[in-house]
């Protein structure tokens, strides 16, 4: 069995532990494995790493092969597939298992999601052991049994009994209360959004039932001018809902989407008053007085005084209070600050490059302080800025450093200054960390104030 897996979402809805540059599926949210990694562990209960194919978009390359050389796997680079533009999961599952026909001929493939918590226990193997049999003759979409109505899934009614599941009489869009509790009786599934296609089959029906899709990806000479022809829409919408192969195999499990804040609060474990606790950090506690059922996440001492079903999520730059039930609007704040071109939606105060990271410590007006995360062999690209000057202190680890036609090694406690407009580098040549602390002092500051005149990772 081959797999494929979706990566290329934005995480919109859980703002602002998640960012554009750092979605949810790169988070890690309830230990040291992103979800992304705990996606890749259950692909491998059926794939070697050569057999995984994983959709992105261009913005999270090297985020997914630092999770992965993390982990210790060797997936090929070339089944890393980047997205130029996002256009549903229609073209982006179409696209990965077209590659993957061309490569293994006909073939079974799992497709998932990467930002899901399932416990991939004797269960989940069975259920994809039954789903890649009747993928023979149908499109497999797996039901989770719910645990309770729910509004934020869509439903999948179950109607011919099959060997290892059941066709499906239908597909139903996320309920209000009433209805969920209908359809909870009535013996409905959740849509879980993981499916199993057989590649021959699934291309034959995107060729009858999506033909233009089909024919965007066939007449396109690139994957960039393929992606301007392909319409946006979902495999669900585009295939499932129209296909007369549609199955349902059932999968009783533990399975959260994680779409919301709401979601995470059901997963978390909860102390004695209700509450659903996470702190990040060396400074980070929580102290709660008359407080209870409450979702708190925070890099910081944090305190309440009788609150009760809230959601308070502190990421250093950014503070979230909303009350429980309400997490599904957060995505009205994330397009808030996207129309304002606020850099809080697309980025948090570490950001992750192929090189390692960088924090802000702090900012002001005409100045910015960073620390600077390089990692072992790794070096930032030869570079020039027009409108700020840098002063970097190395605190640990061994800085090569280039400035202008100069060449130096740094060692901890050392520094060196880079005017505005001198071409520059920065290297780790050492086996450890290398961490800088870099003052910008200038009348601009952003992170577009850059000229690259070579790049290691090919960026422009």
């Amino acid at each position: 069995m081959k797999t494929l897996i979706l990566a290329g979402g934005k995480g919109t809805r859980l703002w602002p532990l998640s960012r554009e540059l750092m979605p949810k599926q790169f988070i890690k949210i309830f230990d040291d494995s992103s979800l992304f990694q705990k996606t890749v562990e259950r692909a491998l209960k059926f794939s070697t790493p050569r057999e995984i194919y994983v959709v992105t978009n261009k913005d999270y390359k090297f985020r997914i092969l630092d999770d992965l050389r993390e982990m210790g796997i060797e997936v090929p680079e070339e089944n890393i597939l980047l997205e130029p533009v996002g256009k549903n999961t229609l073209p982006a599952i179409y696209w990965g298992i077209k590659t993957i026909h061309e490569s293994f001929g006909k073939s079974k493939v799992a497709v998932l999601p990467s930002d899901h918590l399932i416990d991939t226990n004797e269960n989940y193997i069975k259920a994809f052991e039954r789903a890649e049999k009747l993928a023979n003759n149908y499109f497999i979409t797996f039901g989770i049994k719910p645990t309770k109505p729910h509004t934020g899934y869509g439903y999948i009614k179950p109607g011919e009994k099959l060997e290892g599941g059941y066709r499906v009489d239908e597909f139903k869009e996320k309920p209000d209360l009433g209805t969920a509790k209908k359809y909870v009786e009535d013996g409905y599934y959740w849509n879980s959004g993981m499916f199993l296609f057989d590649s021959e089959l699934f291309i034959e029906e995107v060729k009858m039932l999506a033909p233009e899709v089909y024919e965007a990806f066939k007449s396109a000479k690139t994957i960039e001018e393929a992606y301007e022809l392909v319409p946006e829409i979902s495999v669900d919408y585009g295939i499932m809902e129209k296909t007369n192969k549609a199955a349902v195999v059932p999968l009783n499990t533990l399975w959260n989407d994680l779409g919301s804040f709401d979601a995470i609060y059901e997963i978390f474990e909860k102390d004695e008053n209700g509450n659903a606790l996470r702190t990040k950090g060396k400074k980070a506690e929580y102290l709660g007085v008359d407080s209870e059922n409450n979702l708190i996440m925070t890099e910081r001492l944090t305190a309440t005084v009788g609150v009760k079903d809230m959601i308070i999520i502190d990421t250093g730059d950014a503070l979230l209070v909303a009350h429980r039930g309400e997490a599904q609007k957060v995505k009205q704040i994330y397009k808030m600050l996207t129309e304002r071109n606020d850099e809080r939606a697309i980025v948090h105060r570490t950001a992750y490059r192929p090189w390692g990271s960088y924090t802000v410590l702090e900012e002001g007006e005409r100045y910015k302080i960073k620390r600077l995360t390089v990692l072992p062999g790794k070096r930032l690209s030869v570079q020039m800025h027009y409108h700020r000057s840098e002063h970097w202190v190395v605190v640990r680890g061994t800085a090569k450093v280039r400035v202008g036609d100069k060449e130096l090694l740094l060692r901890p406690g050392e520094s060196t200054f880079i005017p505005a407009g001198v071409i520059h580098r920065l290297e780790n040549p050492g086996k450890v960390v290398l961490e800088v602390i870099e003052t910008q002092i200038g009348e601009y500051l952003g992170e577009d104030d850059i000229e690259r005149f070579a790049d290691d990772f090919g960026r422009s």
